[in-house]
């Protein structure tokens, strides 16, 4: 099972990464869960400056942009 998270504060490029991730998991049928992480404090944790980020099983593979449907579906096939 994948562990996935979507870093950002709930601005509209954070919830467009949030449903990308989460419509790409869903039809792909992957075993994962995906948690929206909102806290600044954790979000720093990942070293991360800027926002959407998606973190899979701990690694940041995302940062600072919305990634696309097939960028996800690549990183997922990983």
């Amino acid at each position: 099972m994948k562990d996935i998270k979507i870093l950002g504060t709930g601005c509209p490029k954070c919830k467009q990464t949030t449903a990308i991730v989460e419509e790409t998991v869903s039809r792909l049928g992957i075993d994962a869960t995906v948690e929206k992480v909102e806290d600044i404090m954790e979000i720093m944790k990942y070293n991360v400056m800027s926002t959407p980020a998606v973190v899979v099983d701990g690694n940041v593979v995302f940062k600072g942009r919305v990634p696309t449907a097939t960028e996800v579906e690549a990183m997922l096939a990983n």
